[in-house]
């Protein structure tokens, strides 16, 4: 029971988070997709770097890891939203951008995922 109760908690938290990103970005005039994009490889990059301290390094518990993991990154990055963008992109006539939009989030998302591992990896090893 416990792991649902940190996978809620940790969505809580992370739709929050969401939430708090979108309202920024449109107070600065940043367009739902920027915004999107913005999570996406945001979230990659974290669990990246989660993925050394929770698999490699063992430094998380099943709990610490079902919150942050499943919960709060769930959360925070949505592959719906993400879909969702592109798809009304492509309504709107706006073919180029739906597809570099796609095909950058898939890119950059990648490489952060990438970066975050390899930098985590980095900081244990010489910590």
């Amino acid at each position: 029971m416990m792991n649902y109760v940190m996978v809620a908690i940790g969505g809580a938290l992370g739709a929050m988070a969401r939430f708090a990103v979108y309202n920024l970005a449109a107070a600065g005039k940043i367009y739902a997709q920027v915004a999107t994009f913005g999570i996406n490889a945001v979230g990659a990059f974290v669990i990246g770097a989660l993925y050394v301290v929770i698999v490699e390094n063992g430094g998380l518990q099943p709990y610490g890891q079902q919150l942050l993991t499943i919960g709060f990154l769930g959360a925070f990055t949505t592959y719906s939203s993400y879909s969702l963008d592109a798809l009304r992109m492509f309504e709107q006539g706006q073919i180029g951008v739906a597809i570099l939009y796609l095909l950058g989030t898939m890119v950059v998302c990648l490489l952060a995922t990438w970066l975050g591992l390899s930098l985590a990896r980095m900081l244990l090893v010489h910590s």
